[in-house]
């Protein structure tokens, strides 16, 4: 399993999904392992309900089926899937709505989708995508790369510790592919990935003031 996370590492992010099927073939007893902590460039889908497109992952999956942030639907069809409750789905949606302008704004195009949970520490958990297709054919306004795609993944774990302390664990992952072939710039291929991952301690005192420690990894 150490060998094959390590395989996994050094594998340019549009071969990952090869790799992996490639893995879980050798390795069926390490299959969960392997889908849990192998990061794959991000997928897409089209929610039927509303004609947005939303992000595919671990996190909206159940068997088969993944929900839509948007209509909190899940497709295909799945009548008995988890969602979050009530009070975390308006979280979710003001999030996805915030998120959505902020990767216009900010990455000139692209998708994005938030999906939140409850844990089960009396806490929430809650991923943050964002797809970026920067391609001639895609959503890139620029279309300078013959292939481009950007796709990050941030997941943060909030859970409380003892009387007015939380922790805040945030570990995120980027994973970047591109590919240019004209005059200006030439041909060149660039693919990897990052992992970081920061966590947090807030305590608020008796007069209201609020202390953070933490580390990084």
């Amino acid at each position: 399993m150490e060998a094959a996370m390590g395989l996994m590492r050094r594998m340019p992010p549009k071969h990952a999904e090869t790799a992996l099927s490639a893995l879980l073939s050798v390795l069926p007893e390490h299959s969960s392992d392997l889908l849990s902590q192998v990061d794959q460039p991000l997928q897409v889908l089209c929610d039927v309900n509303c004609g947005k497109e939303f992000i595919l992952c671990e996190y909206n999956r159940d068997a088969d089926s993944y929900r839509s942030p948007w209509s909190n639907k899940y497709h295909p069809t799945l009548e008995d899937g988890p969602h979050p409750s009530q009070e975390l789905r308006k979280l979710e949606i003001e999030a996805n709505d915030v998120f959505a302008i902020y990767c216009d704004q900010y990455y000139e195009g692209g998708i994005s989708s938030v999906y939140m949970w409850d844990d089960e520490n009396e806490g929430f958990a809650a991923c943050f995508l964002i797809k970026k297709d920067g391609s001639k054919s895609g959503h890139g306004r620029r279309g300078h790369l013959q292939e481009g795609a950007w796709d990050a993944i941030h997941v943060i774990e909030v859970g409380p510790e003892e009387e007015g302390t939380a922790h805040y664990c945030l570990t995120s992952t980027v994973m970047l592919s591109l590919t240019t072939n004209n005059e200006s710039s030439g041909t060149f291929n660039l693919s990897g990935s990052i992992r970081r991952q920061e966590i947090k301690f807030f305590c608020i005192d008796g007069h209201g003031l609020l202390s953070c420690r933490g580390s990084s990894m």
